[in-house]
C-alpha cells in the first residue's frame, strides 16, 4: 500500500557526537512499537548502530534510515553521525530530510555540534525541531541551554514545553500549546493540574508564541495588533509557518534513555514538521542540461529519485538507498539512469528498519526505500522514467583535509586494498585513494583520523586484508645554486673492445625542470652520442646527490669531450654523462626543496589569534585576513611537512568549529636546520 507524501515525514536526526541522537531514534522506535525493546548504545543492540564498528566505538559512524508508523503517518527517521570525520554522512541525509531532529544535552551550553547542525539547516532551509536531552543527568540544566540557544538564534527559538522537575530528575512536563500539564508514569503520560508556581512562567511562555506565531503569517498578524490575542489553533498555525520558513525553531525536552518526552515529541514532529508534499520543490536538469525543472512531490507524475546512500557488503551485495521525489517505483520496472545513461532493472525494494530489509511492491512519492542489486547505481545518481528523463544536482560533500600512506601489512596485497578501498569508496564519497608519483606511496585522504582507522578496520573486516596507515612521505625536491663544469670519463679496458665515453658539461641553475643543450665544437664529441649524453642525465635527475630525491630546475650543457673510434658507444657516453652529473651537482651548491601549501583556513574571530600564532610556529605566514559569511577566512602559506596532522590541530584548537583547505602552491628551499635533519633522516631510511 502506497503511503501519500501528505502522511510522510521525512526527519534527519543530526547534533553533537554523544549526545543521544541513536538512543532518541531508538526510544522512538519503540514508542511507535516498531521494535519490543527500548535498545542502548552502551549494550550494543539499537537498530540503527548496527556495524561491527559502531558497536565497538559506541558510536555512529555512517548513516542509517529506520522507519515507524504513528497516527497513520509514516515517519522516516535518518540516523545522522554527529562526529566531524562523518560529515559527508549529513551531506547525505539532508539531500533526503524535510526536516531536522537537532539533538543537544542539557548541559546549560551550546554545543560546537548542535550550532553547526543550527548553521546548516539555516543555510539549506531545513525546517527543525531542538530536543534537549539527558534530562535525567545530574546537573542538567534545561533554562541555561534554551539561554544559550537563545544569545545565538535570539528570535528563531521557540520553547513550547516546561519541564517539571523533582531535584534533578524531570517528571513531566507543560505544553504550553495545549495549556496542559502530563506526569511521566510507568505506563505512560498522566494528567495533571498546572503547578501554581509554573502559571506565570507558563503565561510569559504562551504570549511569547502568540507573537512568534503572529511575525510569521501576515493575516495573524493584523488579528493580534486588532485583538491583542489568537485563538489556540491560529497560534499553532502561525508556528507551523514560521517552522516551515526557518523563523521558528521549538524546543522540547527530555530522556531518551529513559524514555521520557518522547512520545510528546512524536506528535510534534507529526504536526508541525513539513510532510513530504509540501517540502520545497526541488530543481532537476532536463536531459541536455539546458533547463531547470522543479519536481514537485506527485504520485501521478513520471517517476524521479534520487540515492542518497549506498551501502556494500561483500556477501548481501550492494544496496542503494533512494528518496522517491516524484511518481511511483515498482518492484519489477525498469527505470533510467540518468548518470551513466544506461537503464536498471528493479527487482526488489526494501523499507529499511536499520539492517532490517522489509520487502514492499513500490514506494511512493516522498518515501524513501532501497534497491539491490543495481550494477551501475552509485551514490548522487538520479533513477527516473525514461519517458521523462531529468537529472538532480549531485550531493556535495565534503574535501579530504587529512591524508596517510597506506601500505599492505603483507607483501603482495596492495592490489587487494586498493579492490577494497574502490568497494568502499561507493559508500563513503568523503575519501579519497591516489599515488603519489614522486614518493610512490598510495595515499589515503579523509576527514579525520578517525575516519581513516574506520576505513582500515573496514578493508579487514569486509575484504580480508590487512594494511597499515603511516604519516606519508613529503615530496622532496633538489636543485643547484651555482654554475659549475664538471667532467664525467668513463673508460675501461679488457681484452678486445673497451668502453670509452668523456664529456664535459656546464651545470645551470634555471626556471623549467629540465634543460639539455650543446655548445660541442670540432666534433670532440660526436652527433651520434650527444643522445646518450643527454639520456645518460635524465636518468640520474630522480636522485639527486643530497639525499636521493628527484632534481629540478637544472640546465646541463654538454661543451667538451673526447671520443675513441674503436671503443666508444652509446652506453659509455651514457655511463660518463652520469659521473659528470655526481661530480658537478656536489659543487653546485645543491640544496633541498619542499612543497609551500596555499590555505584557506575558515575560523570564528575568537579564534583569530591563536590560528595565527599556530602559523607562525608552523614557518608559516600569514597573505590577509578575508570576512565571509560571519567568518574570518585566513590567508596563509606553509610547508607542507609542518601540516601533516593540521586537519587534527585545527579541530582542537577551535573545537571543531574551523574548517580549511589546501592545495599545492610551489617549491621553495627548505631553511639549513631543517635541511639538515632531513638529509640525515633520509640517510637512516636508506640504510
Amino acid at each position: 500500500m502506497i503511503i501519500q507524501g501528505e502522511n510522510i515525514r521525512n526527519v534527519a536526526v543530526i547534533g553533537h557526537s554523544g549526545e543521544g541522537k541513536t538512543s532518541v531514534c531508538e526510544a522512538i522506535l519503540f514508542n511507535a512499537r516498531a521494535t519490543d525493546r527500548l535498545g542502548k548504545v552502551a549494550e550494543g543492540n539499537t537498530v540503527t548502530d548496527y556495524d561491527e564498528q559502531e558497536i565497538a566505538r559506541k558510536m555512529s559512524i555512517s548513516l542509517s534510515v529506520a522507519y515507524v508508523m504513528w497516527d497513520n503517518v509514516k515517519i522516516n527517521l535518518l540516523d545522522v553521525p554527529g562526529f566531524y570525520d562523518f560529515e559527508g554522512e549529513l551531506a547525505e541525509a539532508l539531500r533526503a530530510a524535510g526536516g531536522a531532529l537537532i539533538v543537544t544535552g542539557a548541559s546549560g551550553a551550546l554545543t560546537v555540534g548542535a550550532e553547526k547542525a543550527i548553521d546548516t539547516c539555516l543555510k539549506n532551509k531545513i525546517p527543525m525541531v531542538i530536543f534537549i536531552n539527558g534530562m535525567d543527568k545530574e546537573n542538567a540544566d534545561y533554562a541555561g541551554t534554551v539561554a544559550a540557544l537563545k544569545a545565538k538564534y535570539a528570535a528563531k527559538i521557540a520553547p513550547i514545553q516546561i519541564p517539571l522537575m523533582e531535584g534533578n530528575k524531570m517528571i513531566g512536563y507543560i505544553n504550553a500549546l495545549k495549556d496542559a500539564a502530563y506526569q511521566f508514569t510507568g505506563t505512560g503520560l498522566k494528567d495533571i493540574p498546572i503547578p501554581d508556581e509554573m502559571k506565570g512562567t507558563l503565561a510569559d511562555m504562551q504570549a511569547s508564541l502568540t507573537e512568534t506565531a503572529a511575525e510569521n503569517d501576515e493575516e495573524l498578524l493584523d488579528k493580534y495588533f486588532g485583538e491583542g490575542a489568537l485563538t489556540r489553533e491560529e497560534v499553532i498555525r502561525g508556528i507551523r509557518k514560521g517552522i516551515y520558513n526557518v523563523n521558528t525553531i521549538p524546543v522540547m525536552a527530555g530522556s531518551a534513555l529513559q524514555n521520557r518526552g518522547i512520545i510528546n515529541l512524536i506528535e510534534e514532529i507529526v504536526k508541525y514538521m513539513p510532510n513530504a508534499v509540501e517540502r520545497r520543490e526541488i530543481l532537476a536538469q532536463s536531459e541536455d542540461g539546458e533547463e531547470l525543472i522543479p519536481i514537485s512531490c506527485k504520485a501521478m507524475a513520471p517517476f524521479a529519485a534520487q540515492v542518497f546512500k549506498t551501502t556494500v557488503d561483500p556477501f548481501v551485495g550492494k544496496l542503494n538507498v533512494m528518496k522517491v521525489f516524484r511518481g511511483i517505483l515498482k518492484a519489477g520496472s525498469t527505470v533510467y539512469n540518468a548518470a551513466t545513461g544506461k537503464t536498471e532493472r528493479i527487482s526488489q525494494i526494501y523499507l529499511l528498519k536499520g539492517k532490517k530489509q522489509e520487502p514492499t511492491a513500490e514506494l511512493g512519492a516522498g518515501d524513501i526505500g532501497a534497491v539491490s542489486k543495481l550494477a551501475n547505481t552509485n551514490t548522487g545518481d538520479t533513477l527516473c522514467d525514461e519517458s521523462a528523463k531529468v537529472k538532480f544536482d549531485p550531493i556535495h560533500f565534503p574535501r579530504p583535509v587529512l591524508s596517510m600512506a597506506i601500505y599492505a601489512e603483507k607483501k603482495g596485497e596492495e592490489d587487494k586494498i586498493f579492490q577494497g578501498l574502490n568497494r568502499l569508496s561507493e559508500e563513503d564519497r568523503t575519501f579519497t585513494v591516489t599515488k603519489n608519483a614522486e614518493t610512490g606511496e598510495m595515499i589515503l585522504s579523509g576527514l579525520g583520523e578517525t575516519q581513516l582507522d574506520v576505513i582500515n578496520k573496514k578493508l579487514k573486516a569486509k575484504f580480508n586484508v590487512s594494511a597499515v596507515l603511516k604519516t606519508p612521505k613529503i615530496a622532496y625536491r633538489e636543485t643547484i645554486r651555482k654554475t659549475v663544469e664538471a667532467e664525467g670519463k668513463h673508460k675501461k679496458q679488457s681484452g678486445g673492445h673497451g668502453q670509452y665515453g668523456h664529456c664535459k658539461v656546464r651545470f645551470e641553475p634555471c626556471e623549467s625542470t629540465f634543460e639539455f643543450a650543446e655548445e660541442v665544437v670540432g666534433g670532440s664529441v660526436p652527433k651520434q652520442y650527444i643522445p646518450a649524453v643527454e639520456k645518460g642525465l635524465t636518468e640520474c635527475l630522480p636522485h639527486g646527490v643530497l639525499a636521493g630525491y628527484p632534481v629540478t630546475g637544472l640546465r646541463a650543457v654538454l661543451y667538451d669531450g673526447s671520443y675513441h673510434d674503436v671503443d666508444s658507444s652509446e652506453m659509455a657516453f651514457k655511463l660518463a654523462a652520469a659521473l659528470a652529473f655526481k661530480e658537478g651537482l656536489k659543487n653546485a651548491r645543491p640544496v633541498l626543496l619542499e612543497p609551500i601549501m596555499k590555505l584557506k583556513i575558515g575560523i570564528p574571530e575568537a579564534y583569530l589569534g591563536d590560528i595565527m600564532g599556530d602559523m607562525n610556529k608552523r614557518r608559516g605566514r600569514i597573505l590577509g585576513i578575508d570576512l565571509v559569511d560571519g567568518m574570518q577566512v585566513v590567508n596563509a602559506e606553509a610547508p607542507q611537512a609542518e601540516l601533516q596532522k593540521y586537519a587534527t590541530d585545527l579541530r582542537s584548537m577551535t573545537q571543531g568549529r574551523g574548517k580549511f583547505a589546501m592545495e599545492l602552491a610551489r617549491y621553495e628551499e627548505v631553511p639549513p636546520a631543517e635541511s639538515e635533519k632531513i638529509v640525515k633522516a633520509r640517510a637512516a631510511e636508506q640504510a
